[in-house]
């Protein structure tokens, strides 16, 4: 009686790594990474300039204040009141939209338009390879009506 040997913890974490989608995963995350710090150079160094023509350079700076009086040390910690820090969350919502117009116009629109050509490339290979089998169809059929019809004739001689 032979056992079967289970694969050990290291062998599955071998192949764990092997997978194709855990080198992607990493990938992306590295580069998604180094896509974050050029996204923050172009809100701070684009979007606040723009957005300062308006009011102040630092949308960080732009605030409520929820319970009066709203005072904060130069640190930026809040002293006294209850400010709600809406600039923050603006320059965030800035970010992740830049992000997503890049990450969609540069990569996923230029990839599904890609996908959809070879799609398109393939069924036009399998529909000229149906036309191909349906005529050696008939041509298989000709060939078999022809046998037939010379044995039926080659049994009325007989």
């Amino acid at each position: 009686m032979s056992e079967k040997k289970e694969p050990g913890i290291w062998e599955g974490f071998k192949a764990f790594l092997m997978r194709g989608n855990v080198v992607d995963l990493a990938v992306a995350v590295v580069i998604g990474a180094a896509f974050t710090n050029i996204v923050n150079s172009v809100v701070k160094g684009v979007i606040n300039p723009l957005v300062g023509a308006f009011g102040t350079k630092d949308l960080d700076k732009y605030s409520s204040c929820l319970k009066d009086p709203c005072e904060t040390a130069a640190d930026g910690t809040v002293t006294s009141g209850i400010p709600i820090m809406w600039g923050t969350v603006l320059s965030a919502t800035l970010s992740f939209v830049i992000t997503a117009a890049v990450v969609y116009f540069l990569m996923v629109l230029p990839m599904a338009k890609y996908l959809a050509r070879q799609e398109a490339r393939r069924k036009s290979k399998e529909g000229t390879q149906e036309v191909i089998e349906l005529t050696e169809l008939e041509v298989l059929k000709e060939i078999r009506d022809a046998l037939v019809a010379q044995r039926g004739s080659g049994h009325d001689r007989e």
